[in-house]
């Protein structure tokens, strides 16, 4: 039995933790707020500011993992180094999260190191310097947090008039402690899709099937799997993984993302050392692992003898209308009578406007129409009210 600490205990790191514990494994999971997802399932819980190093340092120390699963970005991600130094493994690595969580990093290695395809990008860290980036790329332009995820802190900007609003919703949706913004062309692409690639200890990498999804304000909203693609984006896309995840060294599930284009290709957005939130839709039971139980045969140097696909899948996200710090639900019932269908609730003890509370997955037979799938999907996740 491996001693696991989990850094930040959404409902992503909750899957893990059960995927962890049905392979006989001990978790602590830790978060700034008491009653995460995660805490609500794992062995042991801890609440501090991860942000805070001595705080950090002074956990480990009293928790004494043998290994040390980052889940989110505001992290004093530097201190990672120093775990790893005195023994303890750091998923994938603690060169992988620090790249990672950093789009400034990430960028540079994947752009600038590998020579991959990536939209045009500036940086700025004063809204002057924004403004001069914004005319340098053009509009409509993007701007991101060099820290921050699930579309915290995100805006497409039509105008200069809309660079003030877009600064000011970058800086209040940094993640981390970093007031940096990276500005990045607009590209008009057909679709986006998650490669989720599996990197081992034995060194094979191995791909899921694409993953489609949505998003709305950066933020998904829904998924599907597999997504069609043309044999040769595929190929492009599983190269690019493979690529940059071996730049970044350790075992680990990773999600990387892909703008997809007719006219330019296959072009490289973002990756996440971890578990993917559009990755949901594997809970849908679209391959023989999910991508919990994938991460956690990566984490714990388990055989993965390969991913195969069994069916289609949906996903749709339930999320919160209202603020409230005890949220209940309503409508359960449709999604709990529907065929071919299953739900999550997250358990987070505080909704917000626009926060997700929960998913709603839905599969079908590979030859069905993947439309009414997804349509099925996303009916049902609106019947669902937080209230």
């Amino acid at each position: 039995m491996k001693k696991i600490m989990l850094l930040g205990s959404g409902e992503l790191g909750k899957e893990f933790v059960i995927a962890c514990q049905r392979l006989g494994q001990y978790v602590v999971a830790c978060d700034k707020y008491a009653g995460a997802p995660a805490m609500q399932v794992a062995d042991e819980f801890r609440v501090f500011n991860m942000l805070d190093g001595d705080a950090l340092v002074a956990v480990v120390r009293e928790v004494k993992p043998d290994i040390i699963v980052p889940e989110i970005e505001a992290i004093r991600t530097e201190k990672l180094y120093e775990f790893e130094q005195q023994g303890i493994r750091v998923v994938p690595s603690a060169r992988a999260v620090n790249y990672t969580m950093n789009r400034r990093d990430i960028r540079e290695l994947a752009h600038t190191e590998l020579g991959l395809q990536t939209a045009e990008y500036r940086y700025a860290s004063t809204f002057e310097e924004l403004k001069e980036a914004a005319a340098a790329i053009g509009f409509p332009c993007i701007i991101k947090p060099l820290m921050s995820s699930s579309g915290h802190g995100q805006s497409k900007v039509d105008n200069a008039e809309e660079l003030e609003e877009a600064w000011a919703c970058a800086c209040g949706g940094s993640r981390g402690d970093i007031m940096e913004v990276i500005v990045e062309e607009f590209i008009p692409f057909d679709y986006e899709i998650t490669l989720l690639t599996v990197t081992q200890d034995n060194g094979e990498t191995l791909t899921c099937a694409p993953i489609g999804h949505v998003q709305k304000g950066g933020d998904y909203c829904e998924s599907f799997q597999p997504r069609t693609m043309k044999p040769e984006h595929l190929a492009a896309a599983q190269e690019m993984a493979r690529k940059i995840t071996a730049a970044l060294t350790g075992s680990s599930i990773w999600g990387v993302e892909f703008f997809v284009s007719d006219t330019r290709g296959v072009i490289f957005s973002e990756l996440s050392p971890r578990p993917h939130d559009t990755g949901m839709v594997t809970l849908a039971g679209t391959q023989n692992l999910s991508e919990f139980e994938l991460h956690a045969r990566a984490v714990l140097s388990l055989p993965i003898p390969g991913i195969e696909l069994y069916r289609q899948g949906a996903s749709a996200v339930i999320k919160s209308s209202i603020e409230t710090s005890n949220p209940q639900y309503s409508g359960l019932e449709a999604i709990c009578v529907a065929p071919k269908t299953d739900l999550r609730i997250f358990g987070k003890p505080e909704a917000h406007p626009g926060r997700r509370m929960g998913v709603v997955v839905c599969w079908d037979e590979l030859e069905a129409s993947q439309d009414a799938l997804r349509d099925k999907c996303k009916a049902l996740a609106g019947k669902v009210i937080v209230s």
